[in-house]
């Protein structure tokens, strides 16, 4: 009579037992260590960023002299560089300009506004963009990656990994351009510059309480005809700058997708007989999406400040937009503000980013 083989015990702790409990804690406390030491990197990456920036726009010389020279006498440029302080020694200058930072001073433009100022209203406006530009990212890249992985080497596949390359690659103002000509001159379906009508724009800047985003006051005011102006002037500036985004997560979709569907965890589930739309969308679609997730906290940041051509192209005027015009009047103070609000944004971007990740994927948490 053939002994029947003991039964396999499984190494793993249950998860009510004491030894799973520790399993938690211990897991809790890896993930508690990991987010402290990032947030305590944003100090010295910000400051990092912060100071580089200081000291490149001293390298190309006086910020007053260089944004009034030829309009101003000399007496009167060395009274503003007297009331600036930047007649005082660089390093007492730096450390005044690290002072106002912490206190949320940017510093002032040649025109004496705040950069503070600028950067709420003007910055309200490239966030609005931005968010447009993201859903369509998303809408394009994200559906068109997944299928693209589950299509692989066939014709659908080949196409749609040679759209990714160029949406990534065209330089985002000539997709701007040509956008504009086809649409807007061509055929006039949609507005080619600005962030909404004349009228449009005067009437909401009677709205209470004004929050900057163009489509939040339409919203506010309460006239249907206003919505649609402002969505229709979205339109055009959101695809310019969103295929751009979109290239980049098809691309990371498709990846990461074949990938995770070559894994070991999706090949037990084949096992058990479950469909491929099944494995796919249950196993294997959600880890494709953690190095989106990560692309896009980082370009949000990246958007937010940099997105100079897209705005100068539409004349959409939002933070990139203000800050070619600083770059042309050879504001550098301005110029050093907004970059240094950029610097910063990127360092909590990227701590946000890093949180996210480490709730969606544990494996970064050790």
């Amino acid at each position: 009579m053939v002994e029947p083989a003991p039964a396999q015990v499984s190494d793993s702790p249950p998860p009510g037992s004491r030894k799973g409990r520790a399993g938690a804690r211990s897991r809790r406390a890896a993930l508690a260590r990991y987010l402290l030491v990032r947030l305590a990197l944003i100090v010295p990456t910000a400051w990092i960023l912060v100071t580089v920036v200081f000291f490149l726009m001293r390298v190309v010389g006086d910020p007053i002299t260089a944004a009034m020279g030829g309009r101003m006498t000399a007496e009167q440029i060395n009274e503003r560089k007297e009331a600036a302080g930047l007649n005082r020694p660089i390093l007492t200058q730096y450390w005044e300009y690290l002072s106002g930072l912490m206190r949320g001073d940017f510093g002032r433009s040649a025109d004496n506004r705040e950069i503070s100022e600028v950067i709420t209203v003007y910055g309200a406006a490239t966030l609005e963009l931005v968010f447009w530009s993201l859903l369509i990212a998303f809408a394009i890249g994200i559906p068109l990656g997944r299928y693209a992985a589950t299509h692989r080497d066939q014709p659908a596949d080949v196409v749609l990994r040679l759209f990714a390359i160029l949406a990534y690659a065209a330089p985002v103002f000539f997709v701007g351009l040509l956008l504009k000509l086809l649409f807007s001159v061509k055929l006039g379906w949609l507005p080619g510059s600005g962030r909404a009508s004349t009228n449009v724009e005067l009437a909401l800047q009677n709205v209470s309480p004004k929050t900057n985003i163009m489509i939040i006051d339409a919203f506010l005011y309460g006239d249907i005809g206003y919505i649609g102006d402002v969505l229709k002037h979205a339109i055009l500036p959101s695809f310019a700058l969103g295929m751009l985004t979109a290239g980049v997560f098809l691309r990371l979709v498709r990846i990461n997708l074949l990938q995770t569907l070559r894994s070991g965890s999706v090949e037990a589930a084949r096992a058990r007989g479950l469909s491929a739309r099944v494995v796919t969308g249950r196993h294997a679609f959600k880890n494709a999406l953690i190095p989106v997730v990560t692309v896009m906290g980082m370009y949000i940041a990246v958007h937010l400040g940099g997105s100079v051509l897209t705005e100068t192209t539409f004349e959409w005027k939002g933070l990139g937009y203000q800050l070619a015009e600083y770059l042309k009047a050879r504001d550098f103070i301005a110029v050093q503000g907004i970059v240094a609000f950029v610097a910063l944004l990127v360092a909590v971007m990227s701590f946000v980013v890093d949180v996210v990740v480490s709730i969606i994927d544990p494996r970064v948490r050790f």
